[in-house]
């Protein structure tokens, strides 16, 4: 059954992800280095993992599967979640896939690179009315997708 991954620490379209989740009956999991509010409902569960750098997402790659779906904004982690066959999505609506997710690492390297070296990158812009517009959008495209596809996935 597909299955919504948030990556949930950062996470600002959390509110948005339950709303679609509901309408189409789809379990959600939340994973997150501390406990957090989440609405009591059955279907949202809130995995609190150790406080490792990447123990979230170590979990989260280590449960998706293929035809699942992952929120994020890290990159690695999303490109691990592609190469498990799961889609994945920013908060922002962008979807990070096998096409792209190559640039997306050598973005986040060379960001990385200046911020080592002392550059001022800055972090990315706060979320906007039209981010999470585009966000529900794409999330309610890819479950489309998947149930057309994959209907037992």
């Amino acid at each position: 059954m597909l299955h919504i991954f948030v990556d949930a620490d950062a996470c600002p379209v959390k509110q948005e992800v339950f709303r679609v989740a509901g309408r189409y009956h789809l379990e959600v999991t939340l994973v997150a280095n501390s406990r957090m509010r989440v609405p009591d409902e059955e279907w949202i569960t809130l995995e609190v993992v150790g406080d490792g750098l990447d123990a979230a997402d170590d979990w989260i790659a280590d449960h998706v599967g293929p035809h699942d779906i992952v929120v994020t904004a890290d990159v690695p982690l999303a490109r691990r979640c592609i190469e498990e066959g799961a889609r994945v999505i920013g908060p922002t609506g962008r979807a990070f896939t096998e096409d792209n997710i190559g640039g997306a690492v050598a973005t986040r390297d060379l960001l990385d690179d200046l911020r080592s070296a002392g550059e001022m990158t800055g972090g990315p812009p706060p979320i906007q009315k039209r981010d999470r517009s585009r966000f529900l959008q794409q999330l309610d495209e890819v479950i489309q997708y998947i149930r057309r596809k994959h209907p037992q996935g």
